[in-house]
């Protein structure tokens, strides 16, 4: 678990809340803190959503929340942020609760995981909340690149590895993708960042060796999913 100070006004209620999935994974000896649905919290989260209050009008609390897949609690939020979605083991009760979340007009961004391993690892889950739907390459010109920002999505965002390895990538994770699911009216309610660490960005976003552009790509890249999901 990265440390960073609570802020003051955490407490605040406000229109918008980063909220983060918990879920089911195959490390239960583990304490909560060293599960991979918890990495890179809450610094990321708290040095995001100060840029995400900086650079939009978006009424937003400063300190995250974390909802569990199979809570009711999921319905308040209409965001949710899921990290090393190649560890996940969801649970039917969970995959059940996500599907109808998403059906209900929810939208789900998963992030942080590398290689044809983990992505075989997230398909599992995945299709134990759609058996059917396809999972598909996003446009470029695709509405959430371009509903507030005027993005061109193509560098790979790495994790802080890259400072130690000199790779931008991980295992076998070369090319970054932009990967989606759509509802039966086009609406898009999974955003997938496969072969990239947005997390890993806004975490770092105060220390000097971490590039800024790719920082700078990985707010703007957030902020565009939050107003789409807001309008949509």
């Amino acid at each position: 678990m990265s440390l960073i100070e609570p802020p003051a006004d955490g407490d605040r209620p406000a229109e918008f809340y980063f909220a983060r999935l918990a879920y089911s994974d195959p490390y239960g000896m583990r304490i909560e803190g060293d599960r991979p649905w918890m990495i890179d919290s809450p610094a990321a989260e708290r040095h995001f959503l100060q840029g995400l209050r900086r650079l939009s009008n978006i009424d937003s609390r400063s300190q995250e929340v974390y909802v569990h897949a199979a809570s009711e609690g999921l319905f308040e939020y209409p965001w949710i942020y899921v990290v090393e979605p190649g560890h996940w083991a969801l649970t039917d009760e969970e995959a059940d609760g996500l599907r109808e979340y998403l059906l209900r007009g929810g939208f789900i961004i998963f992030d942080d995981f590398h290689g044809t391993y983990e992505w075989a690892m997230f398909m599992r889950g995945l299709r134990k909340i759609f058996p059917d739907r396809p999972v598909v390459d996003l446009d470029p010109a695709d509405e959430v690149f371009h509903v507030l920002y005027d993005l061109e999505p193509g560098e790979q965002i790495p994790g802080v590895q890259m400072l130690y390895t000199g790779r931008t990538h991980e295992n076998d994770g070369i090319i970054p993708q932009w990967r989606g699911v759509y509802d039966d009216d086009g609406r898009l309610m999974i955003l997938i960042n496969h072969n990239m660490d947005l997390g890993d960005a806004w975490e770092h976003a105060d220390w000097p060796h971490y590039p800024e552009r790719y920082t700078a790509m990985a707010y703007r890249l957030a902020i565009n999913y939050i107003v789409y999901s807001m309008t949509h």
